[in-house]
């Protein structure tokens, strides 16, 4: 009896307990699929012609000024940065002195964020995202704070000078100060506590530092340009922990970024017109041209990684006057295809769409 009474007990556990797992196992949740990219374009400064190219994968098709064909409305003048985030894009749109958002998907109109103080442009440049906020720096000294809720700026942090570039590593945003517009280059990296919203510190790092990416270990990388004449340009490295340069050498970059163990960077105004892939440790050149396949860029202006499949976007501002080119190279450097920005020239950034 004892025995029969223990399996009747046991078998009814197994039961019950079964039937627990299957009323409380979450929701089999399908992977997003990217469906196509938008490409951000600069434009002519003072000519109010950004505009944003929609490239179709399923397609292969680009579809011109994709914001004007839905909204009948322009962006405005100088794009500068955008980012998709929480089903939203964010376009930085610089001398116009404001962010536009809009729906990620359909590219219908949400608001626009004003980035004018007193009437005076605060000249928004870059913008990242972390938890329910997005970050945008302005030329004019500090970074944005932009609740994704409200859609609204809850408050400004004062960097360095003339702030360009951000990345998150960790808790903290690290901020790229290039003095750029000052009598004398910034060399500094703000960091701020993405906690209490505040500047907590500054890392030296080199003259006129631009472009910034985080790694997955607890380091920063800035490409320095310099001052143009007795400066020159270097890429560092430093320790977030120690919050230290731990290395630096002598190259130009004009966009350095990460992905799987290696830096990618464009050769900016001092460098050649290549991409390439170096070393994290030593700043070694990995591939002196990440083009494998002989496919000239002339002019690299934007570099983005898609870090599931390990593509990579380069857009080309070739003239910085025609119509620009964005190409996408599987991580093995060959050419997958391209598309025109045309008319609009200069394209300076891609994001990926998923749904």
């Amino acid at each position: 009896m004892k025995k029969n009474n223990l399996f009747l007990v046991a078998t009814g556990f197994l039961f019950f307990a079964a039937g627990c797992a299957k009323k409380h196992d979450a929701a089999v949740v399908a992977p997003k699929v990217t469906i196509g990219v938008y490409s951000l374009n600069q434009g002519n400064y003072g000519q109010n012609n950004t505009t944003i190219t929609y490239y179709d994968f399923g397609t292969s098709t680009p579809t011109t000024d994709y914001f004007m064909n839905v909204n009948h409305f322009g962006l405005g003048d100088t794009g500068s940065d955008f980012v998709i985030y929480g089903g939203k894009i964010y376009i930085v749109m610089n001398n116009s002195g404001n962010v536009v958002v809009a729906d990620a998907l359909t590219m219908k109109f949400t608001d626009t964020i004003d980035f004018k103080n007193g009437g005076v442009n605060r000249g928004p440049e870059n913008i990242v995202t972390y938890g329910k906020n997005v970050f945008v720096s302005s030329t004019d000294g500090t970074v944005a704070v932009i609740d994704t809720s409200a859609l609204s700026i809850s408050k400004f942090i004062a960097v360095g000078s003339n702030p360009a570039q951000m990345a998150v590593s960790g808790t903290n945003l690290y901020v790229s100060n290039t003095g750029g517009f000052s009598a004398q280059f910034d060399s500094t990296v703000s960091v701020i506590d993405l906690g209490s919203l505040t500047e907590v510190a500054k890392i030296t790092v080199g003259i006129n530092p631009g472009s910034i990416a985080a790694d997955n270990s607890g380091n920063i990388y800035v490409a320095c340009t310099g001052d143009y004449n007795t400066v020159g340009p270097k890429m560092v490295k430093v320790n977030t922990a120690a919050g230290s340069v731990t290395n630096s050498a002598d190259t130009a970059a004009g966009i350095v970024r990460y992905y799987n163990g290696n830096l990618y960077v464009t050769g900016g105004y001092l460098g050649l017109p290549a991409v390439r892939a170096l070393s994290t440790t030593d700043f070694s050149a990995i591939k002196s041209n990440f083009i494998s396949d002989g496919t000239v860029v002339t002019t690299p202006y934007s570099l983005d990684i898609d870090k599931v499949n390990g593509d990579v976007y380069v857009s080309d501002a070739k003239d910085y006057v025609s119509s620009g080119e964005v190409f996408c190279f599987d991580k093995t450097g060959a050419k997958k295809f391209s598309f025109s920005t045309s008319p609009t020239a200069s394209p300076i950034g891609v994001q990926l769409i998923q749904q």
